[in-house]
């Protein structure tokens, strides 16, 4: 499966619930969307998942679910996006089958290292710098960072997609572009713009 180059990880904000923020990108074009909640119970993120599941099905969009591998069949996702403190890639791996996805969290070139050589289908790396939408923040990696990490990549042949993430700000992706990364996985730039339709597509315009 080819994977699209923007990911949408739901957040919710003063203007949008999770469901809500979901809609809204896939309404605005995005054709990924991840589901993030934390501090929810496990019935909760199911009921939320399967709406969403809905609502992705309707524009043909792939959507993953962060940490609960467990829930991944009875969501029907199409796969789960694993965290540093969450399960194994491989023993995902054996759970979910060859057909699911299965992204995984970098901060550094050893974490891709790991995750490329355990089966992940793409990378999270990041953070470009601080954002308030996640907890336990890794260190920031900055543009040169990113050229540094995927130089190394591409000396050692690790070909795998590699998306940009935390606290991504518009004027920051023609230079992510310049470092090689695939995509991006964005939340508050969309959330938190006046017009997300507009935004999506001035993103979309930089990065096909």
């Amino acid at each position: 499966m080819k994977l699209e180059k923007i990911q949408f990880i739901t957040h919710s904000n003063s203007r949008y619930n999770y469901l809500e923020s979901a809609i809204m990108a896939l309404e605005s074009g995005v054709k990924f969307v991840q589901l993030r909640i934390k501090d929810a119970s496990l019935d909760e993120i199911v009921f939320l998942g399967k709406l969403i599941r809905k609502e992705c099905d309707k524009y043909n969009a792939t959507f993953l679910i962060d940490d609960y591998v467990e829930l991944v069949n009875e969501i029907e996702a199409n796969g789960v996006h694993l965290g540093k403190e969450d399960m194994p890639i491989k023993e995902a791996r054996k759970i979910l089958g060859k057909d699911r996805i299965i992204g995984a969290t970098a901060n550094t070139y050893k974490d891709i290292v790991k995750h490329y050589n355990d089966g992940a289908d793409y990378i999270g790396l990041g953070p470009l710098r601080f954002t308030n939408t996640k907890q336990g923040l890794s260190p920031i990696i900055g543009i040169e960072g990113y050229k540094d990490i995927i130089n190394k990549c591409r000396a050692n042949n690790i070909d795998i997609p590699i998306y940009a993430i935390g606290g991504i700000k518009l004027e920051d992706i023609e230079g992510l572009q310049s470092t090689g990364v695939y995509g991006l996985a964005i939340s508050s730039l969309i959330l938190e713009s006046e017009d997300p339709s507009k935004t999506i597509k001035e993103i979309n315009l930089i990065i096909q």
